[in-house]
């Protein structure tokens, strides 16, 4: 009897030092005295308890605890028996405490956690697939280049990579999309600011906000894609030419709302306002200056608030994608959608929102081919038709076909576009055709660029839509300087020929950059 007492009583004894030392191992006190709860415990069961759970941390920490309290008054009752202990039996307990002091030193190691603030590794700028979403806190910074580059269903130059920007593996978008608390939006933001003068009569120099530009995307799934261009800009609004609102007013508009679906690289469905795809320009440059090589769009290409003749935007409905060709590289773009306002009365707005000329819808059809055999060529066209419908006059068949070619490498540029607009006076003979091209070349030289363009628009004077644009041409020379990846300065100086006025000689600098 006494020899069973000894024995509980060495048990105790290891049970405690074990609870102490795994206690001391993982930082645990417990913050009471001691407690009588043992007595309600068999000394085999707690025993037991600790050899088969002593292997997790936090179970231990909470056995630990419970033998430091009831150890002692256990200890104190087996002592006043002064039973006899075997010393090899001691032996074994000991070397089985080191053993279990060893492990809870392993499983600390494998359970230490880092701490909060440690340094994290930066694994630099990557690209990422369209169709993936990268967490506002896990995106690396974006390298922005100002060369262009060939990207997306036409070149367009390397601004971050929208589909870039800009977007992870489906298992980081599933769980960040199902977390409310973090957002999808990734937002890209950029600015221009200029100084202008001009020998045109009536002009004076002056210093020009141009647009603040913010680039929102969000990836929904790996198939839908959210895509908005949000823009603030400074006065005076012009509608086909004509200033509609003061110079003084600060402008937001939202140039372009699509949603997009991606089925794959055959088909590709957006909805929303955005831009036609008329020629090259219009759907490669968005509304980012910094974008361009130049300071400003070509004639041909100018928005609809900004004087410009041709339907830029649309709200409707477009399909895009590749044309199984091989090497050829043929695509596709079809696009139907509100047509443009009439521009009778001329003050206002150029492209509705929910109505169109007595239900005349517009439509678009273009293809081009990029042959791998030529890298960064790109040649195409493009045929547009509306019909126009003023107020108290004839109906206006509208047709506008475009034709580019399009070489795009590292550092150089070369762009080449023609643009017939066709407007026939519905019910009579009468047909007005308005010609227009650009030519532009550029070369980058380490941080300069140094362009060169001719453009030409000739609108004859008894045009029925936009009459008072006439007749303007000349050259453009300038040069780009890359300040950095993010900030670009423009130095251009443009001549233009006007009908029955004299030229007029102008000089711009423009300071473009991305946020």
């Amino acid at each position: 009897m006494h020899n069973g007492m000894a024995h509980d009583a060495l048990r105790n004894i290891f049970a405690w030092v074990v609870g102490s030392r795994i206690a001391k191992a993982l930082g645990s006190a417990h913050p009471h005295g001691p407690a009588t709860a043992e007595l309600s415990m068999r000394k085999e069961d707690r025993v037991r308890f600790l050899h088969g759970n002593c292997r997790k941390p936090i179970c231990g920490v909470f056995f630990a605890c419970f033998l430091i309290l009831s150890a002692p008054s256990v200890l104190g009752a087996q002592a006043e028996d002064g039973s006899g202990v075997d010393l090899g039996t001691v032996q074994l307990l000991m070397k089985r405490i080191d053993q279990l002091e060893a492990r809870v030193k392993e499983l600390e190691s494998a359970n230490k956690q880092p701490e909060i603030g440690a340094p994290v590794c930066n694994l630099g700028p990557s690209n990422v697939p369209f169709g993936k979403t990268v967490a506002p806190s896990e995106a690396p910074p974006v390298s922005v280049p100002a060369v262009p580059t060939n990207t997306g269903a036409i070149l367009v130059p390397t601004a971050p990579s929208f589909r870039e920007l800009d977007q992870t593996p489906t298992e980081s978008f599933t769980s960040e999309r199902l977390d409310l608390s973090k957002t999808l939006l990734r937002i890209r933001g950029f600015g221009d600011a200029s100084l202008h003068g001009d020998t045109q009569k009536g002009d004076s120099t002056y210093f020009s906000l141009g647009q603040l530009d913010l680039f929102v995307t969000s990836e929904m799934s790996d198939k839908f894609r959210f895509l908005a261009d949000i823009l603030f800009e400074g006065g005076p609004d012009k509608t086909y030419s004509v200033n509609s609102a003061p110079s003084t007013i600060l402008n937001v508009d939202v140039e372009r709302y699509l949603l997009q679906y991606s089925k794959n690289d055959y088909l590709n469905i957006s909805t929303g306002r955005g831009h036609v795809a008329i020629g090259y320009y219009s759907a490669a440059y968005q509304h980012s200056t910094w974008l361009q090589t130049t300071v400003g769009r070509p004639f041909l290409y100018e928005f609809e608030d900004e004087g410009g003749i041709l339907p830029i935007h649309m709200i409707g409905v477009s399909a895009s994608g590749m044309i199984p060709s091989g090497s050829l590289g043929l695509h596709y773009v079809a696009e139907v959608g509100n047509g443009r306002a009439s521009r009778i009365p001329i003050e206002q707005e150029a492209i509705p929102n929910s109505i169109d000329d007595e239900n005349h819808f517009a439509f678009n059809l273009a293809g081009f081919v990029r042959p791998d055999a030529i890298q960064g060529f790109q040649t195409g066209f493009s045929v547009y038709h509306d019909v126009l419908s003023p107020a108290n006059a004839h109906k206006i068949s509208e047709t506008i076909m475009a034709a580019h070619a399009i070489l795009i490498r590292p550092k150089y540029e070369w762009l080449n576009e023609a643009v017939l607009d066709r407007q026939a006076i519905v019910g009579t003979p009468r047909a007005f055709n308005t010609p227009g091209f650009y030519s532009q070349v550029s070369r980058q030289y380490g941080l300069y660029r140094p362009y060169f363009r001719y453009q030409y628009l000739n609108v004859a004077n008894s045009q029925p839509v936009f009459p008072d644009v006439a007749l303007r041409h000349g050259p453009s020379l300038g040069v780009r300087f890359d300040a950095s990846e993010s900030v670009a300065l423009k130095f251009q100086y443009d001549y233009t020929f006007l009908r029955a006025q004299p030229g007029i000689h102008g000089l711009t600098t423009q300071v473009d950059f991305t946020f």
